[in-house]
């Protein structure tokens, strides 16, 4: 995998379902100002990701942020990190099974309503558990015509919706408080996760000392222009009623603009494309928990495989079950939110990874690995800006992060204690 490859990769794992909702929570927070907690997540992301590219450029093995971590700090830490993983692709996948369900009763009305749309998050999530369970191949190939029904739509909106931009709904009344923009930057992280997912493969990236890094610099570049200029042009065109339209955000706006049909292209090109993503995480997450299983970290059941397609059946189901499970009891906000933790923490062990590799000397001797600029300066600035963005937390959620870390670090030493007496 070159370098277009793996930035295409990136850029379809990453501009999923939330782009299509979140304009309207940011400018709830923020107002005309939204804009400004893009740059703000983009600039942390950026750090984030310079960290992500250096680490991943000195552990050339498959494996992402696991194997860059378990590397740098061991097999316990690896756990975690794993578990981390596992756990942002899942409230993920239930956050955006949320709007898919909320988008396709807005597309078909006779699906709406709460019964209506637990019935489609049930009809979706058995329709990619059974197609993934069959194998990879027929998976992969839907998720691919999903990538082009969910960018065209974004495209058409972002270049055409310009014309109809009033500038009026894009001033500023007063400059919005540094507490706002770390709480909007919380959910809004939601939007620029993914590269973490991407890089899962990096053992079969070519050249990946500078691959990884070009890569992630030209995805980022492209996904943050995209979306500023979506949320300027929602926000020029719907004003202040943007911060109402929590349902179909730019659907609404691509309505007022260009009319009825707009409207249903962009619901359709959301529909498609978060159903797509639901696929794509149906088809990988399992494989964690299969992985899990084959470890002896959860029950050897969980690591069986059909004999002819070998995908794992088991671990398939139980994933869509828990998916079900968060997705009919939660909000869309909650979930994203509860995502978005587990990544900083995730994307915090990936910056001490790269800070850590780099003093272990790991990839420096004879090899061509990227490395972070300023020495360890870009490490501990991705560390603050992650502590930053976690002071937008509530105490809610920090209790549920260290309920998920006790669990994670609870599985791990029952594991490790079954093996030590067998």
């Amino acid at each position: 995998m070159g370098v277009f490859g793996l930035a295409a990769a990136i850029v379809n794992i990453t501009i999923g379902g939330g782009i299509f909702r979140l304009p309207a929570n940011v400018a709830g927070s923020l107002g005309p100002a939204a804009p400004v907690a893009y740059i703000v997540c983009a600039v942390a992301m950026g750090l984030i990701v310079v960290c992500i590219a250096d680490a991943g450029s000195r552990v050339p093995l498959t494996g992402g942020p696991y194997a860059y971590i378990a590397t740098a700090f061991g097999r316990y830490v690896g756990f975690v990190s794993g578990a981390l993983l596992w756990m942002m692709g899942t409230f993920a996948a239930a956050a955006v099974s949320t709007i898919f369900a909320t988008s396709l009763g807005l597309l078909v009305p006779a699906l709406g309503g709460r019964v209506g749309e637990i019935s489609v998050l049930a009809a979706a999530l058995a329709f990619w558990s059974v197609i993934n369970a069959r194998g990879v191949r027929l998976g992969s190939r839907l998720n691919s015509v999903a990538t082009v029904a969910k960018l065209f739509p974004l495209v058409l909106l972002a270049i055409g919706g310009l014309f109809f931009v009033r500038v009026g709904n894009l001033a500023w009344t007063a400059a919005p408080p540094a507490a706002d923009v770390a709480r909007t930057c919380l959910l809004l992280i939601f939007a620029f996760a993914g590269i973490e997912v991407a890089l899962v493969p990096s053992g079969e990236v070519r050249d990946n000392a500078t691959t990884v890094p070009r890569a992630i610099a030209l995805a980022m570049t492209g996904i943050t222009l995209l979306y500023v200029v979506l949320q300027v042009v929602a926000q020029g065109i719907l004003g202040a009623g943007l911060a109402g339209a929590t349902s179909s955000p730019l659907a609404d706006a691509a309505g007022a603009s260009f009319g009825g049909w707009a409207r249903s292209l962009l619901l359709a090109g959301a529909t498609v494309s978060m159903f797509g993503y639901i696929g794509g995480v149906t088809l990988s997450m399992p494989r964690m928990i299969y992985a899990f299983a084959r470890d002896g970290f959860l029950p050897h059941a969980l690591s069986a495989v059909h004999p002819r397609s070998q995908a794992p059946q088991a671990a398939i189901i139980l994933q869509a079950v828990i998916t079900f499970a968060l997705a009919a009891s939660g909000t869309f906000e909650r979930l994203a939110i509860l995502a978005n933790i587990s990544g900083l923490v995730l994307y915090l062990g990936c910056a001490l990874a790269a800070w850590r590799l780099r003093t272990m000397g790991i990839g420096a001797a004879g090899t061509r690995s990227f490395q972070v600029p300023f020495g360890s300066t870009i490490p501990l600035l991705a560390c603050l800006v992650i502590a930053w963005l976690m002071t937008g937390m509530t105490g809610g959620e920090w209790l549920a992060l260290g309920i998920c870390l006790s669990g994670a670090t609870l599985v791990y030493a029952a594991a490790t204690r079954g093996h030590v007496r067998a």
